[in-house]
C-alpha cells in the first residue's frame, strides 16, 4: 500500500470514528430540545393553576434551557453566540460590531498539510514534494468609540517564520463611520467586497482545505487595498462601492492578475481602480448577489513611448440556496486586460508566458450537513464535492501562444469536521487537469480555528 493511500485511509477511519461521536451529540441535544418544548407547552396550561407547579415548572425549563445553551456552545457557556458574521464579513472578522465599546480581540489559525501524487497526468514524474506549512496565523484588533465610530483590523503572520520564507502583513486596517444605521463611511486599508472568500476567508467558514481556486486566481483573494467607500444595508439588501488604488501592471503574468495586488504597500496612486457589490438575501434561504471592479494598472510606466493604461476589469455573480442540510453554492466571474502586447514588453514576457487578455472562471459547490446548520456549539460534519473550471489565458495578443497548463479544471471531494462551529478540522482530495497534461493530483489535510 503507497503512503498517499496510507493517508487517505487512515483519515477516512478517523472521520467515522468522529461521525459516531457527532451523531451522538447531536441525539442528547434533539432530546432536551424535546423536553424543553414539553415544559413550556405544560406551563402554558397550568396558567391558571397553583403558583407551585408553575414555579416548579418554571424552574425545570430555566435549568433545561441552561443545559441546551451549554450544549450548544460546547461546555463554554455564551463564547460561541458571541461569534456572529456582521456586515459582510466573517464572525471573527467583525467580533466589533457586536461590541458595546471598547476594545475586541479575535483571529484565526491555519495549518495545512498537502500531500501530492508521485505522477503528473501525463505519467511523468511529478517533481512535487510533500508540504506541511503553519499557513496563516492571524490577530483581529477592533475598538469601538461609540455607536457611530469604530476601527478594525488584521494582521497576519504567514508560513511560520519570517526567517524562512514567513511574512508578517497588514490585511486591513479601516475606520468605519455610521451616521444612520443603513449606512456608512469606510476608509483606509479595506478588503476588496468580490466574490464569496475575499471578506469571509477564516478557514472554518469556507469549504476544504484550501480556498477555492477561481477564487484565488480569478479573484485574486484575499485581495485588499487602501481606499476610502460607502456601505449600507435595507433590509434584505447589503452594497458596498469603493475607490481603491488600482493594481499594479508589473505583477501581471500568465498566472493572471494576482501579483498585480498592492495591498498598501507604498502603493502607487497614479490610476485608481472603482469596486461595488450588491447582494440580496431572502429568508427562503436565497442569496444571490454580484460585484464588479474596474480601473487602469499601469500606474503612469511608459512603454514604447507611451503611457501604458493596462485596464483590468473583472465582473463576478454568485449564487447560494441553503435549505435544511443543504447548501448549493456557485460562483461565475470574467475578467479582462487591455494592452496586453505593451505589458508583456514591460515585464519581458515572451512565447507562452505571456499575460492573459482575458481571464475566466466558474465553480459549483454542493455541501450535505449531518447535523443541520444553525446548531451552533454542536459536532457537525459537513462532506462537499465542487467542481471549478477556469483559465487564465483566454487569449494572448498576436505572436505569443497559450501555455496550456492555464486551462485547467479541479474537482474536489472533501469533509469538514467541525466539533465546534469555529474549529474544523478538513480533508479533501482534488483532481487536476489542464491541456497541457503536467497537472499532479494531491490530497490536503487542514486545521483551522477562529475566535
Amino acid at each position: 500500500m503507497s503512503r498517499f493511500t496510507r493517508v487517505v485511509v487512515a483519515l477516512a477511519f478517523a472521520s467515522l470514528s468522529l461521525a459516531s461521536t457527532a451523531w451522538a451529540q447531536q441525539s442528547q441535544l434533539d432530546e432536551l430540545e424535546a423536553q424543553l418544548a414539553a415544559l413550556k407547552a405544560e406551563i402554558a396550561k397550568l396558567t391558571a393553576g397553583t403558583p407551585a407547579g408553575s414555579s416548579d415548572l418554571a424552574q425545570r425549563v430555566q435549568q433545561l434551557e441552561g443545559e441546551v445553551e451549554q450544549l450548544r456552545s460546547g461546555g463554554g457557556g455564551g463564547a460561541a453566540a458571541e461569534l456572529k458574521g456582521r456586515m459582510g464579513f466573517a464572525p471573527a472578522a467583525s467580533k466589533v460590531y457586536g461590541a458595546k465599546h471598547g476594545l475586541v480581540i479575535g483571529g484565526y489559525s491555519e495549518l495545512l498539510f498537502e500531500r501530492y501524487a508521485d505522477e503528473r497526468q501525463d505519467g511523468a514524474a511529478s517533481g512535487r514534494f510533500d508540504q506541511l506549512d503553519m499557513l496563516r496565523q492571524v490577530v483581529y484588533v477592533g475598538y469601538k468609540f461609540d455607536d457611530r465610530v469604530l476601527f478594525n483590523s488584521e494582521l497576519e503572520f504567514e508560513h511560520g517564520s519570517t526567517g524562512k520564507g514567513g511574512e508578517v502583513s497588514v490585511e486591513m486596517a479601516y475606520v468605519d463611520y455610521r451616521p444612520r444605521k443603513g449606512l456608512g463611511v469606510r476608509a483606509g486599508l479595506v478588503l476588496v467586497p468580490m466574490g464569496w472568500t475575499n471578506e469571509q476567508h477564516e478557514p472554518p467558514i469556507f469549504r476544504g482545505a484550501k480556498r477555492p481556486e477561481v477564487e484565488s486566481a480569478i479573484i485574486p483573494s484575499t485581495w485588499r487595498e487602501p481606499g476610502i467607500g460607502l456601505f449600507g444595508e435595507a433590509g434584505p439588501l447589503n452594497w458596498r462601492a469603493y475607490l481603491i488604488t488600482g493594481l499594479s501592471s508589473t505583477g501581471l503574468n500568465a498566472s493572471g492578475i494576482r501579483g498585480a495586488r498592492q495591498s498598501g504597500a507604498r502603493a502607487r496612486a497614479e490610476d485608481m481602480g472603482v469596486v461595488g457589490r450588491l447582494e440580496l438575501s431572502t429568508a427562503a434561504g436565497f442569496t444571490v448577489g454580484a460585484s464588479g471592479y474596474t480601473g487602469e494598472s499601469g500606474q503612469g510606466a511608459q512603454v514604447g513611448g507611451r503611457t501604458l493604461e493596462a485596464r483590468v476589469s473583472i465582473g463576478e455573480a454568485h449564487a447560494q440556496f441553503e435549505r435544511s442540510r443543504w447548501q448549493i453554492r456557485g460562483l461565475a466571474a470574467l475578467s479582462r486586460v487591455s494592452d496586453a502586447a505593451l505589458v508583456n514588453a514591460q515585464n519581458n514576457l515572451s512565447g507562452s508566458s505571456s499575460v492573459g487578455s482575458g481571464q475566466y472562471g466558474w465553480y459549483l459547490q454542493a455541501t450535505y450537513a449531518v447535523s443541520s446548520f444553525d446548531k451552533l456549539g454542536t459536532w457537525t460534519l459537513h462532506p462537499f464535492v465542487r467542481y471549478e473550471r477556469l483559465d487564465t489565458q483566454d487569449g494572448v495578443p498576436a505572436g505569443f501562444s497559450e501555455s496550456g497548463a492555464t486551462d485547467r479544471s479541479v474537482l474536489v471531494a472533501g469533509l469538514d469536521v467541525k466539533p465546534r462551529f469555529n474549529l474544523a478540522l478538513k480533508l479533501e482530495f482534488q483532481r487536476h487537469r489542464n491541456q497541457a497534461r503536467s497537472a499532479a493530483n494531491q490530497v490536503n489535510v487542514g486545521l483551522g480555528v477562529m475566535f
